[in-house]
């Protein structure tokens, strides 16, 4: 199945290696950027044709190497405009010089979040197979002004190149050969290991729709096989860049729900005394995502992959609950650290 093309992966790091490993089995060369030497030789060991070391900031050089790949995809975060912006102007020099480029973007469905605060659940489904229920968010929605940024090009270059956003929801699982975890359910462990309980903002009834990061991973290589394999003259491309990628269907737990698995798992382990889930006192939101807290972890954001399924892709993944239990929590638990010092997390959240 070698296809003898070039893959240029910028930020090849939860999301992007999990990518990179199933591009590496489908015979594409793949570059990685990356920020260090020692991820470098991670990514190198897992496949990587090549690396190259540099931060997302350095927009001439992400360009030069953009330039000379068929297929860019970025995964490194859905809110640094600039790295985007130098895989942009690479797409449209190629087009100038005739060169079609494929470029997968990575988004989230913090996009469709509301602002719920644990309160409410929202009948609101968003629906990948209709462009405008996405385009209906607000401008000032998390992730959209980046993906405007990319909107606005692609209108311009039509068929010159084929650009597609992945929207993913909150994102679970583990791959042992890379031993990273996701964000939000281990935030909300190592908050109830340091606080005694396990918590959901507000009544904790919101939704989120939800995928194991290898499943993800695969609706990646189906969306670029489906565009390699699709005219860019195609209204399907042309016309929709979307794609949404779950698990859960109708079936999105409610923060309450996560709060429950983590509670009921931490008392089992013998390392709290009550199962049962709690509010959240605003005033310990800093050891959770700070001023973020809320929005991350208590609004509603459900979406269906509908796409993607029509596709032939499918999740086959273990559910959240067991990749929680059988993976995450185990892997917490064997951090040397000191849970009692947790003070939130700080980073950027992926979805």
């Amino acid at each position: 199945m070698a296809s003898g093309k070039k893959v240029f992966i910028v930020g090849p790091g939860f999301i992007g290696w999990n990518v990179l490993d199933q591009l590496v089995k489908e015979n594409y060369a793949v570059t990685g950027y990356v920020r260090r030497q020692s991820h470098a030789d991670q990514i190198k060991a897992s496949g990587a044709t090549d690396t190259v070391i540099g931060d997302l900031d350095d927009k001439a050089l992400i360009t030069k190497h953009a330039l000379s790949h068929d297929i860019i995809i970025h995964t490194a975060t859905a809110d640094h405009l600039p790295s985007a912006e130098a895989i942009l102007d690479a797409v449209q020099q190629r087009a100038e010089k005739g060169l079609n480029t494929i470029y997968i973007h990575t988004s989230g469905t913090s996009l469709l979040c509301d602002d719920a605060a644990g309160n409410y659940k929202s009948d609101k489904v968003y629906h990948d197979n209709v462009a405008a229920e996405v385009d209906s968010v607000s401008d000032n929605a998390p992730h959209r002004q980046i993906d405007l940024a990319i909107l606005k090009v692609k209108k311009q270059l039509g068929e010159k190149a084929k650009i597609a956003i992945m929207i993913p929801p909150l994102i679970y699982g583990f791959n042992p050969k890379h031993q990273r975890i996701s964000i939000q359910i281990p935030t909300l462990t190592r908050y109830a290991l340091k606080h005694g309980f396990a918590g959901h903002v507000g009544a904790g009834v919101p939704l989120w729709s939800n995928i194991h990061v290898i499943d993800l991973a695969r609706a990646y290589v189906t969306v670029l096989r489906h565009l390699e394999s699709t005219p860019a003259s195609s209204p399907e491309i042309l016309e929709n860049p979307y794609y949404f990628i779950e698990t859960t269907g109708d079936n999105e737990p409610s923060w309450k729900d996560v709060a429950t698995v983590i509670g009921a798992e931490l008392y089992k382990a013998g390392l709290i005394s009550d199962p049962t889930p709690r509010t959240i006192p605003p005033e310990t939101y800093g050891d959770v995502f700070q001023e973020f807290t809320e929005a991350v972890v208590g609004s509603n954001s459900r979406s269906r992959a509908v796409r993607l399924r029509e596709l032939g892709w499918k999740p086959v993944e273990k559910s959240w609950k067991e990749s929680f239990a059988q993976d995450e929590l185990p892997f917490i638990l064997k951090e040397n650290v000191d849970h009692k010092a947790f003070s939130g997390y700080k980073g950027t959240v992926a979805s």
